[in-house]
């Protein structure tokens, strides 16, 4: 079984993307790393280049800044990084730069995509998400996080990026797929709040809709994390690669985990989803195989 791995990453320093640490979160499952690095202003390639592994083959794209509605720019570029993996890769593993997969999960994994690598009825497998805040101590468990979505893809070329590339589809139809047993850690509300809203002013043109909040936003300096409507505090550990970037986290967060902020249906859903494990009328990007 040959799995290859893929990312898109631009102006990875300026934004303060975990790029390196997502890669290496996934480097010791795959057998290649494809990076595509887009026109940077900053010295994302070099930071790439910096991690120690014949696996990364870097290639290099310009983005389309004519292709930014609904963040519709990161699709054509996660595209473009798919197209590039190796054609005897029975997998492609997708990790965005600023998610990461616990150690912890890897046997699970390879073990999940060995079971289905020669079975045509799955197209992917579909992880369990664990959306981080703030700070690396608090995770969003409300409706509004999106709580699973497929990150390992067959190597079949009719696949593509959905939308802003969240998922994947082929000609538009869902994908089948099968769950596996890991979660995919994600750290893009993670940041100094002077960095958050630099970050969240630098990317508002991938998603030409929202261009109304950019003056607003301009008048802000720092990120109020204090918006949000329910959290819980983290319990668990963090893959390893991430471990020295949050030993050098430079600010402070204290967020009331006892603030719920729901209108009544959500409410109710809430706590229906925390009683019983289940989410009711989500959306799904993907198809479960029940057998």
């Amino acid at each position: 079984m040959k799995i290859s791995g893929f990312t898109i990453i631009k102006n990875a320093v300026m934004n303060d993307y975990p790029v390196v640490e997502a890669i290496n979160s996934i480097l010791p499952m795959v057998d290649e790393m494809i990076v595509l690095v887009g026109d940077s202003e900053d010295e994302t390639e070099a930071l790439i280049k910096s991690i120690p592994s014949n696996k990364i083959k870097i290639h290099h794209s310009v983005w389309d800044k004519s292709v930014n509605k609904g963040g519709k720019i990161l699709a054509v570029e996660t595209d473009k990084a798919f197209a590039l993996i190796s054609d005897d890769s029975n997998w492609a593993f997708y990790i965005q730069a600023d998610e990461a997969v616990h150690e912890k999960y890897h046997a699970e994994i390879l073990k999940t995509a060995a079971l289905y690598k020669d079975d045509k009825r799955v197209d992917g497998l579909v992880f369990n998400y664990l959306h981080f805040y703030g700070s690396y101590d608090y995770v969003g468990d409300s409706r509004k996080w999106y709580n699973k979505e497929v990150r390992l893809i067959k190597n079949d070329k009719t696949i593509s990026a959905y939308r802003d590339a969240q998922g994947f589809r082929r000609d538009g139809k869902k994908l089948n797929v099968k769950p596996v047993n890991a979660y995919v850690y994600h750290y893009g509300w993670v940041k100094n709040p002077k960095l958050m809203q630099q970050k969240i002013k630098n990317s508002i043109s991938f998603w030409q809709e929202n261009s109304e909040a950019l003056p607003k936003l301009e008048s802000k300096d720092v990120f109020d994390y204090s918006e949000f409507d329910s959290l819980q505090k983290f319990k668990g550990t963090h893959p390893q690669p991430m471990l020295a970037r949050i030993e050098k986290q430079n600010w402070n967060i204290e967020l009331n985990i006892k603030q719920k902020k729901f209108a009544a249906k959500d409410f109710f859903l809430y706590w229906y989803e925390k009683l019983t494990g289940k989410r009711l009328f989500t959306f799904r990007n993907f198809k479960v195989l029940k057998n």
